[in-house]
């Protein structure tokens, strides 16, 4: 069930899913044989953003602290790979308030694990 539109907008001819945050800030696909992982940090200087690798994990961490306004805003999130990744070639670019990270697929990497059967 959706929430009821909020007073201010009920005049609008706006579909309110465009007032909705969803819970993701980032999007992640696969092509041309590698991932890429976009992640929204607004507001984040370039130096205040790290990014490491570590055994299939990608942790992405971000601090910022605004003295003027007294406010601290800080982002962690980790996220694990599937796939082998090439780690010497991993890139990542934040341009407009936006993390692109390119995490290139090792050649011949498969993913490992074991195949669940689906019952009827």
């Amino acid at each position: 069930m959706r929430a009821p539109t909020s007073s201010w907008r009920q005049g609008l001819d706006v579909p309110s899913r465009l007032f909705e945050r969803s819970g993701n800030d980032y999007e992640l696909f696969e092509e041309d044989g590698e991932f890429v992982l976009s992640i929204e940090l607004p507001g984040f200087d370039p130096a205040e953003i790290t990014a490491s690798w570590d055994s299939g994990v990608l942790n992405v961490a971000a601090e910022h602290e605004d003295e003027q306004r007294g406010q601290r805003r800080t982002y962690h999130r980790r996220f694990r790979f599937p796939k082998d990744v090439d780690d010497e070639a991993i890139a990542a670019e934040y341009n407009n308030g936006i993390l692109e990270v390119r995490l290139p697929v090792e050649t011949g990497a498969a993913v490992s694990g074991t195949e669940i059967e689906v019952e009827a």
